[in-house]
């Protein structure tokens, strides 16, 4: 049974938080920060980091952040996350003193660094209340999250992904297969987990027949390189030069990563690109361009939806 298409009326995301640090209760009575301007907003900072990315630059780059993070439309939000502005701000400039280029990396330079963090705090602010999955243990017990595997088996999930190897000899024939049939899967090291919540599921088969109906046959399905994580994998890949963030979407499973890239050869790139800017747009979800991959979180105001079309397909 297929997953209910997208209705045209989507509504926006649920109001979250006004700007001033209140009781968490009171806060959930206030205005949702603009998250359109927050985004234009990030996007003008960026510029100005771009043209400040040299190391002699670095006390007129804190000046600057001091000043644009205290900007109504940014504050709004990160005042609206656990950390607040304050802890906001003393994280992201402690990422940048850190920050050391890295090919394992999405974030190849300052600039995307601060990309990826301040538009990743909108997964944040959307899902403060809920809790991470610390260990690697609780993300593969939990009864919140569903075995991709055994959908797959029976022919209910859309999109593809692939394991990480969890061998020496595993990852040899991974290294094996890339040379024999370089480019017939995204460069990517795979899922850890392949285990992801209800919600997910349904909006990734939702994503990925739209996906399938704009390209040529030909086309790859959408092929999905992260799903859910724990808290210590998350600082496993920091340890092992990723720009993996903290807190993420990623660790309370609202979050996926997609291969974007690799469709450039298939000419499909830019209509992926475009079925996820609209859907941000839409306020279905939250988007982070990481370059190779895009990084997309669920918005609180579908979960109720695909909640229940996961149930409609799945049958339960």
């Amino acid at each position: 049974m297929r997953v209910p298409s997208r209705s045209p009326g989507r509504q926006p995301a649920a109001p979250i938080a006004p700007a001033r640090r209140v009781p968490a209760t009171s806060r959930r009575l206030g205005a949702a920060p603009d998250l359109p301007a927050y985004r234009a907003a990030v996007a003008d900072l960026l510029v100005e980091v771009g043209a400040l990315a040299d190391a002699p630059s670095t006390a007129a780059r804190q000046v600057l952040l001091d000043q644009r993070l205290r900007e109504p439309a940014i504050a709004a939000v990160l005042d609206a996350t656990p950390q607040g502005l304050i802890g906001a701000r003393e994280t992201l400039l402690l990422e940048m003193a850190r920050y050391q280029p890295s090919a394992r990396s999405s974030a190849q330079d300052l600039t995307a660094l601060v990309r990826i963090y301040l538009l990743s705090r909108i997964d944040v602010l959307w899902w403060r209340d809920s809790q991470s999955f610390l260990t690697d243990d609780q993300v593969r017990t939990s009864t919140e999250l569903v075995d991709l595997e055994w959908l797959r088996r029976r022919g209910l999930v859309e999109f593809c992904y692939q394991e990480q190897p969890a061998t020496v000899l595993g990852r040899g024939m991974r290294a094996v297969q890339r040379r024999l049939r370089p480019g017939a899967a995204p460069h990517t090291a795979g899922l850890l987990f392949r285990r992801a919540r209800r919600e997910m599921i349904a909006y990734l088969n939702d994503l990925a027949r739209e996906f399938a109906a704009v390209t040529p046959p030909a086309t790859p399905p959408l092929w999905v390189t992260s799903l859910a994580r724990s808290a210590e994998h998350q600082h496993r890949l920091r340890r092992l030069g990723y720009a993996a963030m903290v807190p993420s979407g990623h660790c309370l499973g609202w979050a996926a990563d997609v291969e974007l890239d690799w469709y450039g050869r298939f000419g499909a790139r830019g209509a992926l690109a475009g079925l996820l800017l609209a859907r941000q747009e839409a306020g279905e979800i939250n988007v982070v361009d990481e370059g190779q991959a895009w990084h997309l979180c669920l918005a609180p105001a579908a979960r109720g939806r695909f909640r229940r079309a996961y149930e409609v397909e799945m049958g339960v």
